[in-house]
């Protein structure tokens, strides 16, 4: 039975080894994102063969991220849709090789949104928004157990809102949050 796309999923190794590859990544955000899309959408959109992304959609559906959107389309134009809303993992859990390829591939995906949001959005948001928008960097000089505390302290805090009722003039807001050390004095 399709979720209605508002769960989350605690990801294993497997939707780790899956989602390490950064065109899958996208592929997925973009379905969470703006709901379901054919292959040619989301070809075009990215710039890939239809073959291509065809080929990442299906290994997305084998992870149980995604599926086949069967209420909509034929069997030339197939649409998928993102079966969870957001995917959790805490490294923690499973510091291995899917873990590290996965965290990797969540950094470039993230530089790559900076990096359009640069480009296309900030020199057209509204006041309104820019005025409450935030770009910030802070250095930190943390223990290990520091670092964990602020994560789930800053989690915990992001959790509270994604419980609340949207209000009218709600927008969908992205809220990145990167906690990692630099292993290089830089001070």
């Amino acid at each position: 039975m399709a979720d209605d796309g508002t769960t989350d999923i605690t990801l294993d190794t497997a939707a780790l080894r899956v989602l390490a590859h950064p065109t899958r990544l996208a592929l997925l955000n973009r379905l969470r994102q703006q709901g379901p899309a054919t292959v040619r959408q989301l070809a075009a959109h990215f710039e890939l063969d239809s073959g291509a992304a065809s080929y990442h959609l299906r290994r997305l559906a084998a992870g149980g991220l995604i599926e086949e959107d069967t209420e909509r389309g034929t069997k030339r134009d197939r649409w998928w849709r993102a079966l969870h809303r957001i995917s959790l993992h805490d490294p923690a859990t499973s510091p291995d090789a899917a873990s590290r390829a996965y965290a990797q591939a969540v950094a470039l995906a993230d530089g790559e949104t900076l990096r359009r949001v640069a480009a296309e959005v900030v020199p057209v948001l509204p006041d309104e928004w820019f005025g409450v928008s935030g770009f910030m960097s802070y250095m930190l000089r943390l223990e290990p157990g520091q670092l964990d505390a602020i994560k789930g302290e800053l989690s915990r805090v992001v959790e509270s809102y994604r419980e609340r009722e949207p209000a009218d003039g709600a927008e969908r807001v992205a809220v990145h949050l990167q906690l990692f050390p630099l292993l290089a004095d830089e001070a």
